[in-house]
């Protein structure tokens, strides 16, 4: 059963900020490092600082000789069960995290060049560098590092969806970015069945590692020990003697395997020990992280059914206009947009505060698209935030609903807005008061109505337009041309 379904929310995965697991197996995707430095918000920051800070103590203690210092604070990572991701439960102590693990790393990383040259800097390196970590144990200690901030997370998702907690939760290991030290308590939690629930939002996770020790020991290992083999002339070179390459010298992989070894983990951590400048070259190709997964995506890995536009859709046009069902407007408006924009647009906020909470807006989102409309708007107009307002009006819309959302914005959160209404009766008058809004300076506002609505879920159904956004971007030019 689904935390949705368990909570009884009435919402699927795709209107939902977390990942909606199965509070009884385990999901195959994996914690990201590089996906939580690109959220660039309060709290991806907190976590950063959290890996940081744990990493480079782990780092300090065994350069210094400290090993049973360093044994200690590996020592409290665990399967963090209750977050419900990874490879299944129940493994072997020798394969996931544990005290036999940690003993595992410790020595690992107490032998590694690499840490006492200062050439493992990030956690993520660990991956390709260090004996027994494989991407699943990198995500599982992320996890223990950053249990925290998810903590905090999972309250704040609870209040938003009315989420029964529990108290006097054990938090289980917490790590203290001020102290550098682990420490343990008990907090607010929901529990399954006995089981503590921790919930992990959908954009820090990915389906592997951005780093890949296949992709390594392939595209930059071996083709340097083939360059070298080339250039010194060895015994490995041989000269084609036959065909259109005829002439040409060349060394064969299964040669290099010969001399090398197979087992790759091992000889990118020899070879990386030989030519540093390895994994700086590594590193930089793969500096960008890769962009979160889709709804497609996220479905697809937990064996869902595709996105129900039509029911998202349906939910908000079944609705009548008027002040009585305002709220119920809003929930459903914002069930949609969050499910149309992700993951152009991430960490939606309901009832945004501004100006020491004598305004507020219905929705903001933080602006987080690698390509596409939301990308271009971003780049070109300034728009780091994304602020959505919502008027379930039975009449017309005018200059103050506008003005509203315009006076809402600025250089600094960003100057770009939606107004979702049911109907646009003069679409021609509402295009002029956009424009003055847009020729003030004040704001670039685009207003939606349902039929547009429905043309955006439409487009949404096709993966190669779902991030698009024709209509809003024609909208928005009718604006600045």
């Amino acid at each position: 059963m689904r935390v949705s379904e368990y909570f009884q929310l009435g919402m699927r995965q795709p209107s939902l900020e977390f990942l909606d697991v199965d509070t009884e197996a385990d999901l195959r995707l994996f914690v990201n490092a590089q996906a939580i430095r690109s959220l660039e918000t309060e709290w991806s920051r907190v976590c950063e600082a959290a890996i940081s800070t744990f990493f480079g103590s782990v780092i300090e203690a065994i350069r210094s000789g400290n090993d049973q210092v360093a044994l200690e604070l590996l020592e409290e990572l665990t399967e963090p069960n209750e977050t419900h991701l990874g490879l299944s439960r129940g493994r072997s102590d020798g394969r996931g995290l544990g005290p036999k693990k940690a003993l595992e790393i410790r020595d690992s990383l107490k032998n590694s060049r690499a840490v006492q040259t200062g050439l493992l800097t990030d956690l993520e390196d660990t991956v390709l560098l260090v004996e027994g970590v494989s991407v699943d144990i990198v995500s599982d200690i992320i996890t223990n590092i950053i249990r925290g901030p998810l903590i905090e997370f999972t309250q704040q998702m609870c209040g938003n969806y009315g989420i029964r907690m529990s108290e006097g939760v054990a938090s289980g290991s917490i790590w203290n970015i001020d102290t550098r030290e682990w420490e343990h308590g008990y907090v607010h939690l929901p529990v399954v069945e006995g089981e503590k629930l921790i919930l992990v939002p959908k954009e820090i996770v990915r389906l592997t590692s951005d780093y890949d020790v296949n992709a390594y020991y392939r595209h930059f290992v071996m083709l340097r020990l083939k360059s070298i083999e080339e250039m010194n002339n060895t015994h490995l070179v041989r000269i084609i003697k036959t065909g259109k390459n005829k002439g040409q010298r060349r060394v064969n992989i299964k040669d290099l395997q010969e001399k090398f070894g197979t087992d790759k983990k091992r000889v990118c951590i020899e070879q990386t020990n030989n030519h540093p400048d390895l994994l700086a070259e590594y590193k930089a190709a793969n500096s960008d992280p890769t962009p979160p997964l889709s709804h497609r995506q996220l479905l697809d890995a937990q064996g869902l059914d595709p996105t129900d536009w039509d029911m998202l859709i349906d939910e908000v046009v079944a609705l009548e206009p008027g002040k009585q069902a305002a709220y119920k407007y809003e929930d459903k408006i914002q069930a949609l947009l969050k499910a149309l924009f992700y993951p152009s647009l991430v960490q939606p906020e309901t009832q945004t505060p501004l100006h020491d909470d004598l305004k507020r807006v219905d929705l903001t989102f933080k602006n987080h698209a690698s390509e596409g409309f939301f990308k271009w708007v971003s780049t070109n107009y300034g728009a780091p935030y994304v602020f959505v307002e919502c008027k379930n009006y039975g009449s017309e819309i005018g200059n103050p609903e506008i003005y509203q959302l315009a006076m809402r914005m600025s250089p600094a959160r960003g100057k770009f807005g939606i107004l979702v209404c049911r109907n646009i009766e003069n679409f021609e008058r509402m295009m002029q008061r956009c424009k003055a809004a847009a020729a003030d300076g004040h704001a670039y506002i685009v207003v939606l109505t349902d039929d547009d609505l429905r043309e955006l879920a439409d487009a949404a159904r096709n993966p190669l337009t779902s991030q698009e956004y024709v209509l809003l971007e024609r909208r928005f030019q009718s604006l600045v041309l």
